[in-house]
């Protein structure tokens, strides 16, 4: 019966909705007797206190009408809130055990029940939390820890959010040595296989370097010391190599055997420039002619093109091998169509011959994935490159480098123009095609760059200088990601051919 009467005690107390009689002064009582004018007496505490005269500061509505009164509301000046029995039960609790002595004995295994429950049920000991950390870093999670709510902010990136960045080194990859190199800018010495190897005319020898083991061969060498090599062209395959020579001649190597298989006569001057479309061997001279050779017959000189009245310098078939570019020191940029089988001509025209350019143009790129755009470079007097469309024949865009071109590329796997270049700069430009905006500048060479090619993976190049230096550069390779799905759609498109075929 004790405990009944303590708690309807408990309840007595904390039950707000009875007259405070032992209280301080109610608002509206503090505002009733200090105003001036006359106050009405006898409220109760359960009237609310709304319900004032004209004499109070709040006016009422409309004047004349009944005033109505609100609804008597329990405790109106204060926030009750609302209490189940759960609270009442805590409350019962706390009164009664909280000035109660603490057991000592199991003061330690409560402490333990209560951290248990901490990481059971916040995955941390409450304990030690801490409402603010001033820290530069945040805390990390305990080991095992999983966080369920989901994360709208996060400091840490993810792996999709990451931009990745291509990064382009301004040093070369590797540098080897080309000693006795001849700084002749009409000169075409340098040049990358299929098969990842790269030939490059010393004097007169011509020395394959293997990119992918190292290895450094002597191919051939000239009988005459006064003789030197002035072009070298690979097969598509990277089986055979073309060199042209002073004494007016072209000879070609087997170079897994290193043997020569012919020598060609047919020029009258040295041949600087060649280029391969198939079996036919396309050289120009000194003398402007550029001569086609049918490598598998005999009589191998099959045409004669006549369009320069000086060196040809530059010579590259298109991809599609439809269109031959030449340039030569008079300024020209001619294309020629391609020689129609068994058909010998020697007075072939040429489907379009540009005279833009003041100086001489020896640097010649087809785009790979255009085959109709053409981009050539002048010289010192020009210095500009121009991206001519073969089939329209208009001038798309023209770019003033400040300096002699001497080479060009493009790039496939970021769609750009690389071009190499000769006084003033003597340094290499990464060009974005077709804008020609500047990505990137290589520096390092001493002296002009001669010519440029690029690796059959298309992710490297390699520049040979008259600093008697070749250098390396890399800034081409394909994102993994990129790759695979390339790979992708390259293998899909090949199940469409065969089942349409």
């Amino acid at each position: 019966m004790a405990q009944f009467g303590f708690e309807n005690d408990v309840h007595s107390i904390l039950k707000l909705d009875m007259p405070i009689t032992n209280a301080p002064m109610a608002r509206w009582q503090r505002k009733a007797s200090s105003s001036n004018t006359s106050s009405v007496s006898g409220l109760s505490p359960g009237k609310s206190a709304n319900v004032s005269l004209s004499s109070s500061k709040t006016p009422s509505k409309t004047p004349g009408k009944n005033k109505k009164q609100t609804p008597s509301k329990t405790g109106a000046d204060r926030f009750i809130p609302t209490r189940n029995s759960k609270q009442m039960d805590v409350a019962n609790f706390l009164l009664t055990k909280e000035n109660e002595p603490v057991d000592t004995n199991n003061a330690a295994g409560t402490s333990e029940n209560q951290k248990a429950w901490s990481l059971s049920l916040n995955g941390y000991n409450i304990e030690d939390a801490k409402i603010l950390h001033l820290g530069g870093k945040p805390l990390n999670a305990p080991e095992g820890y999983q966080n369920n709510l989901k994360v709208l902010y996060s400091q840490a990136t993810t792996p999709a959010s990451v931009k990745k960045t291509r990064y382009i080194s301004s040093a070369p990859d590797r540098i080897l040595d080309a000693p006795e190199i001849r700084n002749d800018f009409y000169l075409n010495l340098l040049d990358w296989s299929s098969r990842n190897v790269l030939a490059v005319a010393l004097h007169n020898s011509v020395y394959l370097w293997d990119a992918t083991q190292g290895d450094v061969t002597l191919l051939m060498k000239l009988e005459r010391e006064e003789d030197y090599i002035c072009s070298v062209s690979w097969t598509k395959e990277g089986s055979y190599l073309a060199i042209g020579t002073r004494d007016c001649k072209v000879q070609l190597w087997d170079v897994e055997n290193q043997k020569r298989l012919r020598s060609m006569a047919s020029h009258t001057a040295r041949v600087g420039s060649l280029s391969w479309n198939d079996h036919v061997l396309s050289s120009g001279s000194r003398s402007g002619h550029i001569h086609h050779h049918d490598v598998r017959v005999a009589e191998h000189h099959i045409a004669t093109l006549t369009g320069h009245s000086q060196e040809v310098c530059g010579l590259k078939w298109s991809p599609d091998g439809r269109y031959l570019a030449s340039g030569g020191n008079d300024n020209l940029v001619c294309v020629w169509p391609r020689v129609q089988e068994g058909s010998v001509s020697n007075n072939s025209q040429a489907v379009r011959c540009w005279s833009e350019h003041q100086g001489a143009v020896k640097a010649l790129a087809w785009c790979p994935w255009q085959p109709n755009i053409l981009a050539s470079g002048g010289g010192t007097s020009d210095r500009h490159i121009r991206i001519w469309n073969v089939n329209s024949g208009s001038c798309i865009s023209s770019l003033d480098t400040q300096s002699q071109i001497s080479s060009m590329v493009f790039a496939p796997n970021y769609k750009e123009l690389v071009s190499a270049h000769g006084y003033v700069h003597n340094n290499v430009v990464i060009w974005k095609y077709p804008s020609l905006t500047r990505v990137a500048e290589l520096n390092g060479h001493e002296d002009r760059v001669l010519s440029l090619t690029m690796s059959p993976d298309c992710s490297s190049i390699a520049t040979v200088a008259g600093d008697e230096t070749i250098r390396l550069w890399k800034g081409f390779e394909v994102d993994p990601l990129k790759k695979a799905k390339q790979k992708m759609i390259k293998s899909t498109s090949g199940v469409i051919q065969q089942s349409i075929r």
